[in-house]
């Protein structure tokens, strides 16, 4: 069965806050079916730090990425999730 990968960008509300606290809240909130990949900072401006980071998901979700961003989107210290790509990889 393949899986999506879904690149995104995640800001959070201030400048204080690091992409790695940003990290272990979603390990925390993301359900089973869900895995990161891949993650990185990417410096925006002015001290802030967005996090780049890659999800693996089945690619049989109804409603494909709605969920995820929802997820994430209720995390305290988020302001912004963008979804940059999704793709279909093999395993």
């Amino acid at each position: 069965m393949a899986k999506v990968a879904v690149l995104m960008r995640i800001l959070p509300e201030d400048a204080d806050t690091k992409p790695e606290v940003l990290l272990e809240k979603i390990k925390e909130k993301l359900p089973e079916k869900y895995s990161i990949a891949q993650y990185q900072s990417e410096p925006i401006a002015f001290g802030l730090e967005a996090l780049r980071i890659i999800i693996l998901m089945p690619e049989d979700i109804e409603g494909g990425t709605s969920e995820l961003e929802n997820i994430i989107s209720s995390i305290e210290g988020i302001s912004q999730v963008d979804i940059l790509n999704v793709g279909r990889i093999m395993e």
